[in-house]
């Protein structure tokens, strides 16, 4: 992991002349008041390791004598220069052996040089960059189009469920009906039917009464000849036997009735009103229940989505403990960028940093004002705990201040401009 050294500037902006090694890890913090070259040493280690899109517009101090010079020494044995008029860049390796901006690219990541770039973007632009770093930048989108995907349909299909389920409820419902719609012809059939039994009984009453009158007949010829009294009488015992079956049969004879059905009939219409409503209802409700069914299948799909994603979150390799993506903002113990303290912000940008590029374990950061001693000697310490530095600049000439700059230039120290390397003793 690469670190600065040491650092020499001189007529770069504000800075007449400065030589500096910062700590190795924790927070190196240049104090000073406003206007006084704080930001120009942090513009100075930008342009010398970052190349010429960090080269200040107005990069000579004004009235300088001397072009300027910067030095950088890096602990992998590295030495940066630029100087002359035209401030070219010479990197000599530890062997040395001339190199170039290349060389300085692998182990310098940009972010470093410019943590306010990464802190000002939007949250999604954040997010973006702590999912690549991860490698799951991919995968995730691809969930979270499923998911709103899922999501949408699904809101749309309980919309439509509820509207069925509420127009199922308001259409009227009939009791004692029939399920089916009743056909007038079937109806017709039906009263055919009846009265063609009915018919065919009073055939056979007709037929009880003629044998009765043939049996009267006969009891009368019997009487008034007794010649054929044998066959006669014959005759009558079968008349008789006959006269009693069907007598037997008549009786046990019962008419149906077609009131009902001439009843049914003139009602149809009526009937088949109530029965098509009854139908249509619980057809409403079947189409209620089926898109029920499918919001409750795409409740399951969204939940399983959502818990790949967490999975996803969960096994990942993250620069910080309880650091995340939700919904494309980052999220840092459950907050959002816009709800983090400033010393949150800055912790989690420097871990993004990190993990950019592990080779790269420096960052530079303006304006630590926003933070008070104890949040201060807190994110130093963290710092120290993960083995990284910070060179940092702070409206301050308090005994938090690694060194103070007044007019482009180290003050003398006093007792307020101590350098401060063990942050477990500040």
């Amino acid at each position: 992991m690469v670190k600065i050294n040491s650092f020499e500037i001189e007529n770069v902006k504000r800075i007449k002349m400065l030589q500096y090694t910062p700590t190795s890890s924790g927070l190196t913090i240049i104090g000073g008041k406003n206007n006084q070259g704080k930001t120009s040493v942090l513009d100075s280690i930008a342009w010398a390791l970052g190349g010429d899109r960090f080269k200040p517009s107005n990069h000579v101090r004004d009235g300088a004598l001397v072009e300027p010079y910067l030095k950088i020494e890096l602990s992998n044995g590295i030495i940066v220069e630029r100087k002359g008029k035209n401030s070219s860049l010479k990197v000599i390796d530890p062997s040395g052996r001339l190199a170039g901006q290349n060389l300085l690219n692998r182990f310098v990541e940009t972010f470093a040089l410019d943590v306010p770039k990464f802190m000002e973007g939007t949250g999604k632009e954040k997010a973006n960059v702590l999912l690549q770093i991860i490698g799951v930048g991919d995968t995730l989108y691809t969930l979270e189009r499923e998911e709103t995907d899922v999501y949408n349909r699904r809101h749309a299909i309980g919309q439509i469920a509820d509207q069925k389920k509420k127009f199922a409820l308001e259409m009227p419902q009939y009791t004692g009906v029939p399920d089916e719609i009743i056909s007038a012809s079937e109806l017709i059939k039906q009263q055919q039917e009846i009265l063609a039994r009915n018919g065919e009984n009073q055939r056979k009453r007709d037929k009880a009464y003629e044998l009765e009158l043939k049996r009267n007949e006969l009891s009368g010829r019997i009487s008034r000849t007794k010649e054929q009294l044998k066959k006669m009488t014959d005759e009558l015992s079968q008349l008789e036997l006959d006269l009693e079956i069907a007598c037997k049969t008549a009786e046990e004879l019962i008419d149906e009735s077609t009131s009902e059905l001439e009843a049914n009939i003139c009602q149809i219409d009526e009937l088949n009103q109530k029965i098509r409503a009854n139908l249509d209802r619980k057809k409403a409700e079947m189409d209620a229940e089926g898109y029920r069914k499918q919001y409750e299948s795409l409740t399951e799909k969204l939940n399983d989505i959502r818990k790949q994603k967490t999975d996803l979150l969960k096994n990942a390799n993250l620069p910080l403990p309880e650091l995340s993506v939700e919904e494309g903002e980052l999220i840092y113990k459950g907050k959002k960028w816009d709800a983090m303290s400033g010393s949150e912000q800055l912790r989690v940008s420097t871990a993004i940093v990190r993990k950019l590029n592990s080779e790269c374990g420096f960052v530079l950061l303006d304006k630590l004002e926003q933070m008070d001693e104890d949040t201060l000697k807190e994110f130093g310490q963290w710092l120290e705990n993960e083995n990284l530095q910070a060179i940092a600049t702070r409206v301050s000439t308090g005994d938090e201040c690694s060194i103070i700059i007044e007019d482009g230039m180290i003050a003398q120290p006093t007792k307020n401009t101590t350098v401060k390397k063990d942050w477990s003793e500040f």
